[in-house]
Order: structure tokens, then C-alpha cells, then sequence
């Protein structure tokens, strides 16, 4: 393999982003080291693996990775389908490295995307209140602000629960 040929297994497939430095692909379990990473860093909470490799199996199709040329995560999006109609973002982040390069906006497009394939209506999430860029490209892709959730993060501090109609 060239160092520009990205690192890929047939369990997946491979979509260039951000010019062609990372690409999108669904979840593998040996991606869950490098989430909790960047989780811990980006969301500033802590998982235990395991809830990843469950996640993933409720709706295969809304998890959805990011990887640089290496095939190390950079970014993902980690969506369920538990309400019949709804989708829900449950994580989503992107490597502080990675972010203002478009890997955010692909992964979110791609998921919405993947939601009307599904026939679903509707996507919710939640965010810190705190987090003014991340609500500011919430926004940008149409969510809005539904409700204020006291003390939903680990360390106390207030969510908004936001939702867009697809």
C-alpha cells in the first residue's frame, strides 16, 4: 500500500472528505480505544467500551467513523433509532485536530442523509448549553433549541435538547 492509498478492509467502504485526507466509513470495534480519546477530549466525558459495541448494533447503518489515510478515527457520529420515525444523535465529535476542515459537516450530512434513507422524519439531540459552537453548527443544519435539561451532563451542567424535522 502507497502512503496515499488509505488503509481500508473489505468490511467497509471508503468516502473521501476534507479534500481527500479523511474518509468516511461505518463502525469497526477496534475503532472504541481511539473514541474514548476522543470523546474524553472533545465531550469531556468517559464510556465504558462496551456501550459502544452495543450501540452499534441497533442501528449499524447511524454509526458512522471518520478516519485519516491510516485508518485511525478522527471523528464520528454515533446515531440510534429507538423511537419508530426519530433518530437520535447520541455522540459526536471530531478530533480537535480535524475540526474546521468540513469532517463534522460530512459526518452530520451523511447521517441525515442516511435517516431519510431510513424513512425517518425527525432527529434530536443533546448539547452542552455552553458549547456555542456546537450549537451554532447545530444550527446551521436546522436544529433548533425544544428544551433545557438541568444537570443531564456528568459533571452538572445544563443540556438543550434540539431537534430538526427531515
Amino acid at each position: 500500500m502507497s502512503s496515499t492509498e488509505p488503509r481500508a478492509d473489505s468490511s467497509y467502504a471508503l468516502e473521501p472528505i476534507a479534500g481527500g485526507e479523511v474518509f468516511l466509513r461505518n463502525f469497526h470495534p477496534r475503532d472504541i480505544p481511539r473514541l474514548g480519546e476522543i470523546v474524553a477530549e472533545a465531550l469531556r466525558e468517559h464510556y465504558e467500551p462496551s456501550l459502544y459495541l452495543s450501540l452499534s448494533q441497533q442501528w449499524p447503518q447511524g454509526f458512522l467513523i471518520a478516519q485519516d489515510r491510516m485508518g485511525v478515527p478522527q471523528g464520528f457520529l454515533l446515531g440510534v433509532n429507538q423511537v419508530p420515525g426519530e433518530a437520535r444523535v447520541l455522540m459526536f465529535a471530531v478530533d480537535g485536530r480535524w475540526r474546521d476542515r468540513g469532517v463534522g459537516a460530512h459526518l452530520m450530512e451523511s447521517f441525515l442523509q442516511r435517516c431519510k434513507s431510513r424513512g425517518m422524519a425527525r432527529v434530536t439531540l443533546e448539547v452542552r448549553v455552553g458549547n456555542a459552537t456546537a450549537i451554532r453548527f447545530y444550527t446551521r443544519f436546522g436544529f433548533s433549541v425544544n428544551d433545557l435539561l438541568r444537570g443531564y451532563y456528568s459533571d452538572g451542567e445544563n443540556g438543550y435538547q434540539m431537534s430538526r424535522d427531515l
